[in-house]
């Protein structure tokens, strides 16, 4: 007994067939298609069907097995901090917002995939998933078969078809201004002869004219909005590429039958006009989202792929990717460092614009840490690596871009919801509009078809679709210039909500390295131990210690002590020669046994380093850190906007000695890693959005409890990992521009969803009501386009 298959309608011996539930399938291809279909809600394709047979879909492997390759694996897929699988595709056919909310809703209800975020500005995918589920395989099938190609993300590939687009809509873009331009001449004819009288031959000649005009701009310089059209219906979206096609379409055939049958006025200058004023809006956009992406790009496009390395007097070419920690790297004067080491050249110069924003070039000398990134200015220098490509400043800089642009902020999330939607919604009022003209206003066909064409056209979800894709991409290009990397675009919109800063005192507020101000020796003892002990740290404190011991006492050396032990925030604790030494604040020695005259707490009115032996005090160093250039003016600033906080763990003394001087009231000291954290979390269940900045590893818990962390570049790994937004530049005025620069987004998106909306409340009323005819409102469509990219990539003044 032969039985029809559900999905394809081809019949097969029930043996053969594949049952699940009431349904029967001849093959896996088939099944998956169904319940892919019908899990996304599509499942009136069958209704629509009818009794089509279709072709059998091909399985898993015919076409999609060769991305299960490991050489394919190695090459594109890394994993990530969860050991899940992470890949960046480019998807080709994506026409508008609605098809990005179609392929990461598909994506999404696929087993195994994680996370799945498309940037709608370069239609590259970032995919996250579990391999031990879901196959690559499979996501690259489950693409394809809602009607998209996808394909691995290489950038000298996607460089190339970005400008192969550029120069392809260009030319295009040719066409249609030439032959508008003699349509419009041709058309003041026929206007002319309208009111003066024209001969019909003559006329009959200039239609023809128009015709052969018209006819390249719709199907030529209209073909991507064709395309865009079909990709839209088939999978069941009205988008805003359907609108203008139809508008067209209607448009020109109308005109050909009245160029048939010569009853009525021919609009062939109407549909150059639409497809021309509305391809050049395009055309302007793909310009300004190139050149915003070009700036993301610009820190690593420029990055060699090979370096010298220098081992045993000789120099040898090898992969960045090859080169070990330890290893010996030279670059000449003009390259770019693409690994971080220590410089063993006696000094250069060299220009880290790229990553800061700085012109000054920076005078490094021996032993002085070079970031990947810089480039060498004025010698042929060697630096030792200390860290893998992988690890380096530049890679991590090109990797948080990346994921960047592909986070949304939920305020375009909504905003692609509502244009997914809005395309029908036109659709219907230009189809009652041409009715009630039609039937109730008896207007007869050619002025109700006109006026409903102008609906049709008017309209533009494309303006609000842009609103907040283009806004935040300038955003993020904004921040790089500066120095200062967005994780994620939704930070911009989380930052601008903020109500409160918090921020750490040392390495954030003051440039986080004291100097020793004031030595006080109460017994003599071995200068080396404590130089040892301070030297086995990366505490501020500790390194100021040492840079006063290294000056003041050349003899210092370094020596083995035994069991270093550093209490977090508090001290450090060893022994030496069956001595227990003891270091840092009052508080901690007192805990470890360490007695105190009554009179040393005089002394504790600045920043303090204490130095025991055996449960006796032996010394004590004050120490100073300087406040920050521009700490006082950006706090006084950002105050018109937050609450700002300061958090410390120093001393009562000192903090508010700090918090006096730079204009800060709220000041929380003496404060341990957990207890900051407790602090953010008060905020926050006040309903408080917080901003957190610091710098440090006693940071890191705070940083990563807030609602938006900030860490400087120059800061501790772990602080600028956990963080959202990194200052690249060590100041406190990238702080403000951070904050600036997210305050100035958001107030672009929300400027562009109000041009959207109030230019769409305006317009299609008018033309409803048929104020507007159909080239006026193609270029009326093309302005409100072209409006909201120029309202994005307008500069903030200072």
């Amino acid at each position: 007994m032969k039985i029809s298959c559900t999905h394809c309608g081809l019949e097969y011996d029930e043996e053969l067939m594949i049952r699940d539930g009431d349904c029967y399938f001849c093959c896996k291809g088939c099944q998956g298609v169904y319940h892919l279909l019908k899990d996304e809600g599509l499942d009136s394709f069958y209704q629509k069907k009818g009794d089509t047979k279709l072709d059998k879909p091909k399985e898993v492997g015919d076409e999609f097995k060769k991305f299960d390759k490991e050489s394919f694996k190695n090459k594109y897929i890394k994993k990530n901090r969860d050991g899940l699988s992470e890949i960046h595709l480019i998807i080709e056919g994506i026409h508008c917002s609605a098809c990005v909310w179609l392929n990461e809703k598909v994506l999404h209800r696929l087993d195994g995939v994680i996370e799945a975020d498309i940037n709608f500005t370069n239609h590259k995918a970032k995919i996250v998933f579990d391999e031990s589920v879901v196959t690559l395989s499979k996501i690259f099938e489950t693409i394809a078969n809602i009607g998209y190609i996808a394909y691995p993300y290489d950038k000298e590939v996607a460089e190339e078809r970005v400008n192969k687009q550029r120069k392809d809509y260009y030319a295009r873009l040719l066409v249609g201004l030439f032959a508008m331009m003699n349509v419009m001449w041709i058309a003041l004819a026929q206007y002319a002869g309208y009111f003066s009288g024209i001969q019909k031959e003559y006329k009959n000649i200039l239609n023809i004219a128009e015709f052969i005009l018209s006819t390249p701009v719709l199907f030529y310089t209209g073909w991507p909005y064709f395309k865009g059209a079909y990709y839209g219906l088939k999978n069941h979206f009205i988008n805003m590429d359907f609108l203008v096609i139809t508008g067209a379409s209607l448009a020109y055939i109308y005109s050909i039958y009245v160029m048939i049958t010569g009853v009525g006025e021919v609009y062939f200058d109407s549909v150059a006009m639409i497809i021309t004023f509305v391809f050049v809006g395009k055309y302007l956009e793909v310009i300004s989202k190139k050149k915003a992406v070009d700036t993301l790009d610009s820190l690593t496009s420029t990055l060699p792929t090979e370096v010298i390395v220098v081992k045993n007097g000789e120099k040898i070419s090898k992969s960045i990717e090859e080169v070990e920690v330890g290893e010996v790297i030279e670059v000449k004067a003009g390259e770019k460092v693409v690994l971080d080491g220590k410089l063993l050249t006696k000094e250069a110069s060299f220009d880290l614009s790229s990553l800061t924003g700085e012109s000054e070039p920076i005078l490094k000398r021996v032993g002085d840490e070079v970031v990947s990134g810089s480039i060498v200015l004025d010698s042929v220098v060697r630096i030792e690596v200390t860290k893998l490509f992988a690890d380096s400043m530049v890679k991590k800089i090109s990797l948080m871009l990346e994921d960047a642009m592909n986070k949304k902020p939920k305020i375009e999330k909504l905003a692609n919801v509502i244009s997914g939607y809005f395309s029908l919604a036109i659709l219907s009022i230009a189809l009652i509009t041409f009715f009630v003209w039609l039937v109730m206003m008896d207007s007869g066909f050619e002025h109700s078809l006109i006026v409903a064409i102008s609906v049709i056209v008017i309209a533009c979800p494309c303006a609000l679709g842009l609103a907040t894709p283009i806004a935040t991409l300038v955003g993020l290009s904004n921040g790089v210039k500066k120095g200062i990397l967005f994780k994620e675009t939704s930070f911009l919109e989380s930052m601008a909500k903020a109500d409160i800063l918090l921020l750490d005192k040392t390495g954030t507020i003051t440039k986080g390295k004291p100097k020793v101000i004031k030595e006080v020796v109460l017994q003599d003892f071995d200068k080396s131990i404590l130089y040892s002990l301070v030297s086995s740290q990366t505490h501020p404190i500790s390194i100021g210690v040492k840079n006063y011991l290294k000056t003041n006492y050349h003899d210092i050396q370094e020596i083995e002590l035994d069991n270093i032990k550093n209490i977090s925030a508090k001290g450090i604790v060893c022994s030496y020669n069956g001595k227990k030494i003891v270091a840092g604040k009052k508080d901690f020695l007192s805990e470890e046994g360490v007695e105190f005259d009554k009179k040393f707490d005089k002394e504790i009115d600045s920043t303090i380093f204490i130095f025991s032996i055996d449960g006796k005090v032996l010394a004590y160093y004050k120490l100073e850190d300087e406040i920050k250039e521009k700490a006082v003016e950006v706090i006084r600033e950002l105050k018109k906007y937050l609450k700002i906080v300061m958090l410390t763990g120093d001393n009562e003394k000192v903090a508010n000695k700090v918090a006096k001087r730079v204009g800060i009231d709220i000041v929380y000291h003496s404060l341990l890693p957990l207890q900051k954290a407790k602090i953010v979390e008060d905020f926050q269940k006040k309903g408080k959005i917080t901003i957190m900045a610091g710098d440090g590893i006693n940071d890191a818990v705070a940083l990563a409890k807030s609602n938006i962390a900030i860490s400087m570049g120059s800061g501790a790994g772990i602080a600028v990992e956990v963080s959202d937004v990194v200052l690249l530049k060590d100041d406190m005025n990238s702080l403000k521009e951070a904050y600036y620069i997210s305050k100035e987004t958001y107030k672009n998106i929300k400027q562009n969803l109000l041009l959207s909306l109030v230019y769409n409340g305006i317009t299609i009323p008018l033309a409803v009501a048929g104020y507007v005819i159909p080239l006026v409102a193609a270029a009326s469509m093309s302005f409100s386009s072209l409006l909201v990219v120029l309202n994005s990539l307008r500069r903030r003044n200072g």
